[in-house]
């Protein structure tokens, strides 16, 4: 049996826009929790008070899944792991951390391997104070001489960890080196088999998926990795993509996992209505392209046989092959019922304020898709507390005339108005909300598009503000698309106001 450590909460939150707040890390974690995954990385506690907090609710809340927190090998950042994860009890998992590879130790650390080990083992030992639970990872293992790593591994290993880790922190790896990395380590430490070893590959080289399956194959018997592949640069192992292969592949792969895989689909939808990161269409199983067909000669093979075409169901991964189509007549039952299915478990209040909206869009479509629930649930259940608030906005524009667009706002309860002109009615529109909010931040990226087709979509805009080295983003939706536009912005600006308020430091 292989274990599934999932790291969407602390590994996956450090991709450049999808910080999350305590709630939203929440919600994902019940979903982990219904996905079965073995552990659950919540975050780093030591990084901000909001990082903290988050793992100590996490640690009180979920039960099932053991609850991991990641601390470097200083007994300050251990503390600190403990103090959120002892609410987990004997499933808090402590996860810390040293680098091993000559040029992290050389340029980051300026630290001698001897050094280098030591703290590992003390790190270790503070760790196992608290809890048997206790993993370590060799930060840039793949780059790590080998015969230091296996000094390492050995060392942690009679140090009280359970679990080593062997990371390919940047994605270098291919799968041939990294089996026999694995191997050696197998051969090598004396007393491996006390433990679990543990991989957790980047894709840096896009091979993150295909590198764990030949660790597994060596003998790991733990995979890191997140939903929709989200992580670092170009990201982590995709938790689906590993877990189905393993599915798929049992004829040569003879392993296991826990993984409830009709959650995956759900676990991927929810992700993407949190952080706003867009799974690409032709991404693997998940992707809204994975069981589309469109060539005539595949759609007649589907039709005579669907393994013709499929090499798993659009069920094993919980995708309906039929859709419950959603318009104006539809009632709060089956609107209910949906959001289920795509993964969205709302209380009373918020599923009347999602139904509310889904009226007055089913209104003016003849037809609300999937995506569109998705966007209602994340324009109007998954914002933040909003100091600022869009009362109204009228625009004016045409090929001869200068756009103007002007906004009235809600800010602190007090309603304020102004009137700017711009290249375009968006621009206008940005230039009002700015002025009104008296906002410094920056407009890093804007990006459009239509959730469903038609001339009555509903658009979505994404956007990205940055303030310092802080960056977060905001999401709107709406049939106008400078409606939608105005609505991100105003979104991103509380989220950055509010983690600036909560000083929250991005990782």
């Amino acid at each position: 049996m292989i274990k599934i450590f999932d790291t969407t909460l602390r590994d996956g939150e450090q991709s450049p826009g999808a910080s999350m707040n305590i709630e939203e890390k929440l919600r994902l974690a019940r979903q982990l929790q219904k996905l079965n995954v073995d552990v659950i990385e919540a975050g780093f506690p030591i990084a901000s008070e909001g990082d903290f907090e988050a793992v100590k609710k996490i640690a009180q809340t979920i039960k099932g899944p053991e609850i991991a927190g990641l601390c470097r090998a200083g007994f300050k950042d251990i503390d600190r792991g403990w103090e959120a994860l002892q609410y987990a009890e004997e499933r808090g998992r402590i996860h810390t951390f040293i680098a091993t590879s000559d040029i992290h130790m050389k340029y980051k650390l300026k630290m001698t391997p001897a050094q280098v080990l030591d703290a590992a083992v003390k790190g270790v030992k503070r760790a196992c104070g608290y809890t048997a639970n206790v993993e370590f990872s060799c930060e840039d293992a793949v780059r790590t001489e080998l015969k230091f790593l296996a000094e390492v591994v050995g060392a942690v290993i009679d140090a009280g960890a359970k679990v080593v880790n062997i990371p390919d922190t940047v994605g270098y790896t291919i799968p041939f080196e990294y089996f026999n990395i694995i191997k050696y380590l197998k051969d090598n430490v004396p007393n491996v088999e006390q433990a679990i070893l543990s991989v957790h590959c980047h894709n840096d080289l896009g091979l993150s998926v295909a590198n764990s399956i030949a660790a597994v194959q060596a003998g790991a018997g733990q995979v890191e990795c997140t939903i929709n592949g989200i992580g670092e640069r170009a990201g982590n192992c995709s938790l689906e993509e590993f877990v189905m292969a393993i599915r798929t592949r049992g004829d040569i792969l003879p392993f296991k996992t826990n993984v409830v895989t009709d959650q995956l689909t759900p676990a991927s939808r929810l992700l993407t209505s949190v952080t706003g990161i867009v799974v690409q269409p032709n991404k693997a199983i998940v992707g809204a392209n994975a069981f589309a067909h469109e060539a005539g000669i595949h759609q007649h093979g589907m039709l005579m046989d669907k393994s013709t075409y499929e090499i798993m169901t659009p069920e094993s991964v919980g995708l309906k092959a039929s859709a419950l189509v959603l318009g104006k007549h539809s009632g709060r039952h089956a609107f209910k019922k949906r959001l289920e299915e795509l993964g969205h478990d709302l209380d009373d209040e918020n599923l009347n304020k999602a139904f509310e909206r889904f009226k007055a869009l089913a209104d003016l479509k003849k037809e609300v898709f999937d995506e569109d629930l998705d966007a209602i649930v994340a324009d109007e259940v998954m914002r933040v507390n909003e100091k600022f608030k869009l009362s109204h906005i009228t625009v004016t524009c045409g090929s001869f005339a200068v756009a103007t667009a002007t906004v009235q706002m809600e800010i602190d309860g007090e309603q304020v108005r102004t009137a700017e002109l711009g290249d375009g009615p968006v621009d206008a529109t940005l230039k009002a909300i700015k002025k009104l909010s008296k906002s410094e931040a920056r407009l890093v990226q804007y990006n459009v598009g239509s959730v469903t087709g038609g001339t009555d979509a509903l658009g979505e805009v994404t956007v990205r503000i940055g303030q310092g080295e802080r960056v977060v983003i905001g999401r709107g939706s709406s049939t106008d698309i400078i409606e939608a536009s105005a609505k991100a912005y105003i979104d991103a600006l509380n989220r950055l106001y509010f983690a600036t308020e909560r000083d929250i430091e991005p990782l």
